[in-house]
């Protein structure tokens, strides 16, 4: 895989330096411990997979607006869940919200499969733009709480997002004793969470209050709990 820094990026050495800085301050001090996701993001210029208008920020500790009322994920969130799904090499995972193919391109470098869900028109093309060439990635423009049941089963589903709920229809796209990671938007309370999918059925134990960004389209049925 081969990622090149934007074109129009003027200085190569202070993007590297605020890769450093953001693994080192953000990452590692809020428990990303994965070396393979520490790895990732410490060599992936995440400049090359946001909008031109918010490169210049695009390591703040900060979810970073976009088009359509939509916000890329402060970058602690995607290590942490990405270090909770415990992931492994043959790994075939779902990823809920591709937003700029950020957390897929990471997730290439460590699993066999990755199939990436987004239904922003702009933030897909950008996705499809910055992923060109991992083989490993496939990008499904589609709503996000469809999934890609056509390239399933899958062994994770990572939601890069705040989530009122996990619908069955995605529940449905995970093997069973798959890893399931996500935002969860509990009373107004954005928690992140992890769980596993059992031939019993399938629960999530929240593990850490945080900022995330809350994804469309996931709003819980009335009278649904948890």
């Amino acid at each position: 895989m081969n990622i090149s820094l934007v074109n129009d990026n003027p200085d190569r050495a202070a993007s590297q330096t605020m890769r450093h800085a953001m693994v080192a301050s953000q990452l590692r001090t809020n428990a990303v411990s994965d070396q393979r996701i520490l790895v990732a993001m410490n060599t992936l210029p995440r400049e090359a997979f946001v909008p031109a208008e918010v490169r210049s920020i695009a390591y703040r500790d900060t979810a970073l607006p976009v088009a359509g009322g939509r916000a890329i994920n402060l970058p602690m969130v995607t290590g942490r869940l990405l270090t909770e799904a415990y992931l492994e090499r043959g790994d075939r995972v779902l990823l809920i919200g591709a937003a700029g193919g950020y957390a897929a391109a990471i997730l290439a470098q460590i699993v066999a499969e990755v199939v990436a869900v987004e239904e922003n028109a702009a933030l897909a093309a950008l996705a499809r733009e910055a992923l060109a060439g991992i083989a490993n990635v496939r990008l499904v423009e589609a709503p996000l709480a469809a999934g890609a049941a056509e390239h399933g089963p899958y062994d994770v589903l990572l939601v890069d997002g705040a989530i009122e709920h996990v619908p069955d229809v995605l529940v449905g796209q995970v093997k069973t004793g798959g890893r399931v990671v996500t935002g969860l938007v509990e009373n107004g309370v954005i928690r992140l969470a992890s769980g596993r999918k059992t031939d019993g059925g399938f629960g999530l134990s929240p593990f850490m209050d945080s900022d995330c960004v809350v994804l469309p389209g996931f709003a819980a049925p009335k009278g649904f709990r948890f």
